[in-house]
């Protein structure tokens, strides 16, 4: 089921949310690194009755491919966001070989995925 949402960056409260019928539904939280090209993801939460219907899977590729515009390294604590990059290698580039953070991308191939 794919569920009709929009994202928004929200820098009062640093996240990326996820919108369905004008209610934030779920976020990515972030933190910018000041003074560096790098930004830290801590975890994504999606509330329990939007769970299952793909809205945390294209909230991290809306926040990835806003680090890839604009430059930005990602340091990852958020597993999920881990497990999507291992399934999405095209963005493994984007997490900070200095500071990768605790939520390491697994090493092994991509999951088969519907998409």
């Amino acid at each position: 089921m794919s569920t009709e949402m929009n994202v928004l960056k929200n820098g009062d409260s640093e996240s990326y949310d996820a919108v369905v019928g004008g209610q934030v539904v779920g976020m990515i939280v972030y933190h910018p690194q000041r003074g560096d090209r790098r930004v830290t993801f801590s975890h994504t939460i999606i509330q329990p009755e939007y769970r299952g219907q793909g809205i945390a899977t294209r909230l991290v590729k809306h926040a990835l491919d806003d680090l890839r515009a604009q430059g930005l390294k990602l340091t990852n604590y958020c597993t999920f966001v881990a497990d999507y990059i291992a399934d999405h290698p095209e963005y493994r580039d984007l997490v900070d070989g200095r500071h990768p953070g605790r939520a390491t991308v697994p090493d092994r191939a991509p999951r088969e995925r519907a998409d």
